[in-house]
């Protein structure tokens, strides 16, 4: 028996041998051997026999694979404009930064049916995605049928995630429909996560700024103030705590919303804040470029100051922001992409959003762990973890443990890059941290047992992703509900 046991062991597929593994399962970081079998985590410790293919990580790091889980890939905007990356190069690009997952989202616009929506992106993904993905589900046109029967449906069938605007004209919901959309997704176990900006206030806003003939790009920051960002975020707490929802308040980028959703945890809502690199390394005056070099720094809501660019470094670390994501809205600085509206546009005119997919993690690395602000526990649980839990697919995803499937990523903590057009995979032609000098770099990249990324090259074909389910949202705080509808103050009104 014991024999058979031993042979067994020695078909492995791939150990990963001496590497400091950080595993987020809880287990201390540790020098630790990796096997692999089948496409699953079959073995963790020491004394792991050989494998019919081996990986000597004794000077690296093993965590597991990222999950990008707020990007926009082969998605087209309200107004129609289609972003640079396709399914085959963001997922590229994702898996070259450090990436196995990615959960993009499914926008449904006015007038469209959220199956067929559905069935669009999963059909561009399965043919293009290198990948293994989920979808969350942008909802602009909540229809009594969308909220009896086909958002249920989706979120029955693995998609427990959705996304409502506060902001822009053609995608934005009204405080109704919010509520109508959270409590649909109370009841069966979605989250909702939320771009949190006073449609009014940015349209006020801007109408003053070109009535006066401020149109340079760097004048989109003033358009979109910090009062935007924190009136919405109150707002929508709010709302949540009405019907009792789960949130995400997605792209936090100042400490006064920041001090409004800690406010709303205490009070008992389930609600996590997710913050991007964009806001960690840029301030408004960022974008105070000559000509319309400001284009490359266009996105929404924009930087802050560097005083609130301090306080999220702090909530990284301390836990209050769980979630950290690149909210990739890939455009090219050209008639394609940034200025598909006009060649010599004012900024309202150009494409808000800016790529970052494939330095997500390797600019966390650099900046946090590189630099002391953060451990590589920490990074682990922004890099994968955090969002594995929140979104419904830890421990399949998200760790490395036995039974898990056997995404990882392999880092070189010394290797130095310098950030170039040329060093990325996307299709957008530029990048926003261009010259920047990171330290510490994902090397070898594992996607369910496979290698897909190895010595600066792509070992995966398109279509290889696979589809993921993930399970029905679990409440990570004590949530009440709020007193006066709660039904036992309502005379025996069920309300909800």
């Amino acid at each position: 028996m014991a024999e058979r046991e031993q042979q067994k062991m020695r078909n492995f597929d791939l150990v990963i041998r001496n590497g400091l593994l950080i595993s987020g399962d809880g287990s201390d970081p540790r020098r630790a051997d990796v096997a692999v079998k089948d496409g699953l985590v079959a073995a963790v410790g020491g004394e792991i026999p050989s494998g019919k293919e081996e990986i000597d990580a004794s000077e690296l790091i093993v965590v597991p694979g990222g999950i990008e889980a707020h990007c926009h890939i082969e998605q087209s905007s309200s107004v129609g404009l289609m972003g640079a990356d396709d399914f085959y190069t963001g997922s590229v690009s994702a898996a070259f930064g450090g990436n196995t997952t990615i959960i993009p989202f499914a926008a449904q616009h006015r007038g469209q049916k959220l199956p067929r929506v559905l069935e669009d992106y999963h059909r561009r993904a399965a043919e293009k995605s290198v990948l293994d993905y989920s979808f969350h589900l942008i909802i602009s046109d909540p229809t009594e049928e969308l909220l009896l029967g086909h958002l249920p449906a989706a979120i029955k069938s693995g998609f427990p995630s959705v996304k409502l605007f506060t902001a822009y004209d053609l995608i934005a919901v009204t405080d109704e429909q919010f509520l109508s959309v959270a409590s649909v997704c109370r009841e069966h176990g979605a989250i909702v996560m939320v771009h949190a900006e006073n449609n009014a206030m940015i349209k006020w806003t801007t109408k003053q700024l070109l009535d006066r003939g401020h149109i340079e790009p760097k004048y989109h920051a003033v358009s979109h103030p910090v009062l935007a960002e924190v009136e919405a975020v109150n707002r929508v707490l709010m709302l949540a705590r009405l019907v009792d929802a789960s949130l995400v308040i997605v792209h936090v980028t100042c400490e006064e919303a920041l001090a409004a959703i800690e406010r709303a945890k205490a009070g008992g809502l389930d609600v996590t804040a997710e913050t991007c690199p964009q806001y960690l390394l840029f301030t408004k005056e960022s974008g105070d470029l000559p000509g319309y070099e400001g284009a490359k720094l266009i996105f929404s809501p924009p930087p802050r100051s560097a005083k609130d660019q301090e306080v999220l470094w702090r909530a990284l670390k301390n836990g209050q922001i769980g979630l950290y994501h690149s909210d990739h809205a890939p455009y090219r600085m050209d008639k394609s992409g940034k200025f598909a509206r006009s060649t010599t546009p004012t900024f309202k005119e150009i494409a808000s959003g800016i790529p970052g997919i494939e330095l997500r993690l390797p600019l966390l690395f650099s900046e946090g762990v590189s630099k002391g602000r953060l451990k590589l526990d920490d990074f682990v649980e922004f890099s994968s973890t955090n969002a594995a839990r929140l979104y419904g697919m830890f421990p399949q995803k998200g760790c490395i443990a036995v039974g898990s499937d056997a995404d990882i990523a392999i880092w070189d903590p010394s290797l130095v890059k310098t950030v170039t057009k040329e060093l990325l995979h996307d299709n957008v032609g530029y990048s926003p941290y261009e010259g920047r000098r990171l330290t510490g770099w994902p090397v070898i990249v594992i996607r369910r047992g496979q290698v897909i990324v190895r010595d600066g090259e792509l070992r995966a074909l398109r279509g290889e992703g696979r589809i993921i389910s993930r399970q029905a949202h679990e409440k990570t705080a004590t949530a009440r509900r709020a007193a006066d509808i709660d039904p036992a103050n309502c005379f025996g009104a069920e309300l909800l």
